[in-house]
């Protein structure tokens, strides 16, 4: 071989040797492919003044397939708190189970034994059963609610779903399932819809338990413990998996109508630690937000998204007209107008906290000009929804609490030990 064509070869392997070597390497027009977006701390537009909203929401716990609470007509001074003591409850806010209300304006919630009991609105216990074995009930079940006509349909996180009679809590049906379940339950005519923590979305008869048709998605090795969130609109099922995949499905008989991906296949490695908010429906949209600094905003009708936003939330937002209110995991409230996804106002919620690092919020509700939100303190700020100050800080317990819940003129509060009523 010509000496001068080998000592070029060699060259260039040296050269590639150490190209491959060198991670300090620069390309022409070279993209970053992952970067991490710190979350927003600071505030923004803090003098901005938002209107008072004048329409309310009625009943927004009771039936809501839209997930959206809106703006509801409470207000408290947190003068007279009383409570209905149970069994405590493990992993409360990890697990988020919701406090359910009946039609008739009943109350419905579980504690740490499986038990299921039914209130009246002064706390006043109307029944209570319990249909788990020894086996189960040292398992510490959570439980989600739905109603259906007179009875009560529940499943689980050890894979039992069953329906009792909300008059008597008699059990009319009982099943078990082949997956836990992990998600809320929506009703539509005489069919239930529940996500398994496989990221199976079940359709299932509310009459007596049969399946009716299942629709699975991307699922991960590794299962995360945050409850997952189901919407209704007209005839589509909405819902979100561990992994991001927002689904649109047709609920009579499960065909796919589209499907959204909101995170990179990286996430699949790592859906452990994936946080979702719940979804929430409103102005022909869905709005959902995430831990990882991803607020998103997709058509409805077709799956697209319009736009995203940088704000790290795990709570579920809450639309007014064409405001969206959110607050961040790091305690600040954002108002973005939803048509455009643009921040109008960031507002620190938590600046008269010294320990501020270790104070988490865990959700909120927007009252009459203001909004209550939960801290994982025990504690509830108020706040003064046009200005986005701070009113009062009232301790309701000695340790975390869940997001407020409001029927007739009271809020209500689970705690791990017991159902708080507010006036």
């Amino acid at each position: 071989m010509n000496k001068t064509i080998l000592y070029i070869i060699i060259l260039l392997f040296i050269s590639n040797c150490n190209l491959t070597k060198n991670n300090s390497v620069k390309y022409e027009n070279q993209i970053e492919t992952f970067k991490k977006i710190e979350p927003i701390q600071k505030e923004f537009n803090q003098n901005l003044k938002i209107k008072k909203f004048q329409d309310f929401k009625i009943n927004p716990f009771i039936k809501n397939n839209s997930n959206n609470n809106g703006n509801i007509n409470f207000d408290t001074n947190f003068e007279k708190i009383s409570n209905y003591k149970i069994s405590k409850l493990k992993k409360l806010i990890s697990n988020q189970p919701e406090l359910f209300f009946t039609d008739n304006e009943n109350i419905i919630f579980f504690d740490g034994k499986g038990s299921v009991f039914k209130l009246n609105h002064d706390l006043k216990e109307i029944w209570k059963v319990n249909n788990y074995n020894k086996k189960e009930k040292k398992l510490s079940p959570i439980l989600y609610f739905a109603q259906f006509e007179k009875s009560l349909i529940i499943n689980d996180n050890i894979s039992k779903f069953y329906s009792i009679n909300l008059n008597d809590g008699k059990v009319i049906w009982s099943k078990y399932s082949s997956s836990s379940f992990n998600s809320n339950i929506k009703i539509y005519k005489d069919k239930f819809f529940t996500v398994d923590f496989d990221n199976v979305i079940r359709a299932i008869s509310a009459k007596d338990g049969n399946e009716l048709w299942n629709f699975k998605t991307e699922n991960s090795f590794i299962k995360s413990q945050k409850k997952l969130s189901i919407i209704l609109k007209d005839e589509i099922v909405f819902f979100i998996n561990n992994v991001g995949d927002v689904t649109a499905l047709d609920v009579n008989n499960g065909s796919l109508v589209w499907q959204t991906p909101t995170q990179s296949n990286l996430i699949y490695q790592d859906a452990f630690t994936l946080e979702n908010s719940d979804l929430v429906f409103e102005n022909d949209t869905i709005y959902f937000s995430n831990n990882k600094n991803e607020f998103f905003s997709i058509d409805a009708r077709t799956g697209i998204i319009k736009w995203t936003q940088s704000i790290n939330s795990s709570l579920r937002p809450t639309i007014i007209d064409n405001l969206i209110f959110t607050i961040s995991n790091e305690g600040y409230l954002f108002i973005i107008d939803d048509r455009t996804g643009n921040i109008l106002r960031i507002t620190d919620i938590l600046t008269n906290f010294k320990n501020r690092d270790n104070i988490k919020p865990i959700g909120f509700i927007h009252g009459r000009h203001k909004l209550f939100v939960s801290l994982n303190n025990g504690q509830i700020i108020s706040i003064n929804s046009t200005t986005g100050k701070q009113q009062k800080i009232t301790k309701v317990h000695g340790s975390k609490v869940s997001r407020p819940y409001i029927l007739k003129n009271s809020m209500y509060l689970i705690k791990d030990n017991a159902i708080s009523k507010i006036n």
